[in-house]
């Protein structure tokens, strides 16, 4: 700041000089009446993701251990561990791209509706592909996951104690 003050000065001395601020501190200023509902939207938004990947855990997880007994039919048949794994993922990972996709475009023909939060965003865009493409590989990983426990399970199971139970 002594640096400014005395270019200021010897340019010309009747120059006032008050108010000094960084960039930054200008910045926050300007923001500071958007702060709380930007953490607001960024917590419903953090909010929303666990609770998606909350719902989709409990779908695949209890649709795969509805399907145990065939599991255990299919092993006793001959099929091989990393087979029934391979399956159950794959299956689970067909629901979460169709979702992903149907959320996406959804997402995107709802972005303009919303326009008024576009403020809130600062430094994001409504349709930002970034956060698109990061909540969606979140979402297909909780998917992936979500099939794979039940399924490494479902893979232990004695394929004799399934088919007793048929």
């Amino acid at each position: 700041m002594p640096a400014i003050q005395s270019a200021v000065y010897q340019a010309g001395s009747d120059q006032p000089i008050y108010n000094i601020h960084t960039m930054q501190e200008f910045v926050a200023e300007s923001m500071e009446g958007h702060r709380f509902p930007m953490v607001l939207l960024g917590a419903f938004a953090v909010l929303a993701l666990l609770l998606a990947s909350v719902g989709i855990y409990g779908v695949i997880s209890y649709s795969m251990t509805q399907r145990v007994r065939e599991i255990g039919i299919r092993m006793a048949l001959g099929a091989v561990k990393r087979d029934v794994l391979g399956m159950v993922i794959g299956q689970g990972l067909r629901l979460a791209v169709a979702g992903v996709a149907i959320g996406a475009v959804a997402s995107l023909l709802l972005a303009r509706l919303l326009a008024s939060f576009s403020h809130l965003l600062y430094g994001v865009g409504a349709q930002d592909p970034l956060t698109l493409i990061a909540v969606s590989l979140v979402l297909i990983s909780v998917a992936v996951i979500a099939g794979y426990l039940p399924a490494r399970r479902a893979a232990r199971v004695d394929p004799m104690a399934a088919l007793r139970n048929e």
